[in-house]
Order: C-alpha cells, then structure tokens, then sequence
C-alpha cells in the first residue's frame, strides 16, 4: 500500500491549513524509551516523494535514505519521548500521551489538526485529561486504522520517530551490547536479546512493567 494525501486533501478541504501525522515507536520493546513522531504538512504542500512508505515497510537503508527527503518535504516535524521510568510509572497509554505532547510543544505552532495512527486516541482521551496539564489546548484528532500505510503525512511521521528511536537504541547498544540493540531497537522477539536477558540480567534501560519480567516468569528467556 502506498501512502497518499488523500484523507490529508480531505482535512484541508474542511477547512483545517495545516495537517499533522502522528506516529509512534516502540510501544512494544522491552528496553528504551517510547517514541512519538509528528510531521504538519500545510495545503500547498508538494506532492509526497518518491520512496515514502510505513516506515516498517522500509529497510534500515531505505528509511535513512528518506530521513532528509521528509524533513525537507513537511513544513515542521518534532519527536517527543516518554522515558523507561515515566512508561513503569505511569503505564503505556499515559506515556504514549506524555511522548505526544511533548512532541506537539516542541513545534513552533499547532497544526489545526492531527491524523494519529492507529484506533485508540490516546493523545486528547478525556478519561485521562487529569493526568497532566498539556501547555496548549490539543487540537482535534482523527484516528486512522493503518494511517502509516494510508497517509503521506503520518507515513513521514512514522520514518522520523523510527529514524531517531532506532539511533538511541544503537547508541545504549555501545554501553550495552550483550543486548544487540543496534539489530533489535529494545524489542524482546529477538534471540540474541532473550539470551542476553538470561545472562546478564535487565539493564536500567528495561521496562520492570512491560513484559519483561512476565517473559522471564515464563521461563522465554531461559
């Protein structure tokens, strides 16, 4: 599936300027913190360039190739994290909007609307508005099942926030690498990550809360 601007031109034909994607990455890994990628895009926005996609749907190569294509392409873009400590303490969904805003704050303005992956908003979830005080009012959001595979500019989101999470984890890999961070990104499917578990114990970098200790209850990890 190729990422289009269709729900994009949608938007803009409601009358909102500037459209914002949103994606995040490494909700699932067992290590590292999350991450949380925007992208805005405003009506007059070139077409999408050649080689966008999902950015699961990319190799490491591609993905890096497109890094400084989307950047020129969006209008602004921002990555927001929410730390290991913040994701045990406050739970996923929490740090996931933590990531988010943090993300939003660090553009220059609110984009008049945001196209977020996937089904659930966990950035503007009203269940959850007493949890913390954002520094400016979220703007609306509309939930797309598959928004990296369908929209250009979550697409763009999605290869920004991977870029960066998977250069953190390769980095922590330096000072850890019984891990294989620089192959996994924290993520605990892998081998080479189990068996590091099994040998050398978790590291300050893994989440007590997220999977982890239940896999090694389990006996997966040895």
């Amino acid at each position: 599936m190729t990422p289009t601007l269709d729900v994009e031109t949608e938007l803009w034909g409601r009358g909102h300027l500037t459209v914002a994607g949103m994606d995040e990455v490494g909700r699932g890994a067992w290590a590292g913190p999350i991450a949380v990628g925007i992208a805005v895009l405003a009506q007059d926005a070139p077409p999408v360039p050649d080689g966008l996609a999902d950015s699961k749907f990319l190799s490491e190569a591609q993905r890096e190739r497109m890094v400084p294509v989307v950047r020129d392409w969006v209008g602004h873009w921002a990555i927001g994290e929410a730390t290991v400590e913040e994701i045990d303490r406050l739970g996923v969904t929490a740090a996931l909007r933590t990531a988010g805003w943090r993300a939003l704050a660090a553009l220059p303005e609110h984009p008049d609307v945001i196209i977020l992956d996937g089904a659930h908003d966990y950035l503007s979830d009203p269940m959850e508005e007493t949890l913390f005080c954002p520094e400016r009012s979220i703007p609306p959001v509309r939930t797309e099942v598959k928004g990296d595979a369908r929209c250009a500019v979550v697409a763009a989101a999605s290869i920004l926030a991977k870029s960066h999470r998977d250069l953190h984890m390769a980095a922590l890999a330096g000072q850890f690498p019984q891990y294989g961070w620089e192959r996994n990104a924290g993520y605990g499917g892998a081998a080479e990550h189990l068996d590091g578990v099994a040998a050398h114990g978790l590291s300050v970098h893994h989440r007590r809360s997220w999977r982890v200790d239940a896999a090694l209850t389990a006996g997966t990890a040895g």
